[in-house]
């Protein structure tokens, strides 16, 4: 049986899954503010994705902040599962 990760791990795994997805949707140009606030304490991860767009981004922002936020969930719950 393994060991649970770190708080650390938790948190910079669920921070790069958020931005990996919201980087692969979109140009970095079009991009022109992200803000990615996680915090892991007593087993609850609790995540914020701000994003703001140029006007002409080829998807809806709010729905790519929904996808990021689940992407990081689903990298976090394969952390426990390993």
């Amino acid at each position: 049986m393994s060991s649970e990760p770190s708080e650390e791990t938790v948190v910079t795994t669920a921070a790069e899954a958020a931005e990996g997805l919201i980087l692969s949707r979109f140009a970095n140009s079009a991009v022109t503010d992200l803000d990615i606030t996680v915090t892991f304490e007593d087993g609850v991860l609790d995540l914020d994705v701000y994003l703001n767009t140029t006007d002409d981004a080829e998807a809806d922002p709010d729905a790519v902040a929904e996808e990021a936020i689940a992407a990081a969930e689903s990298a976090v719950d394969e952390l426990f599962e390993a």
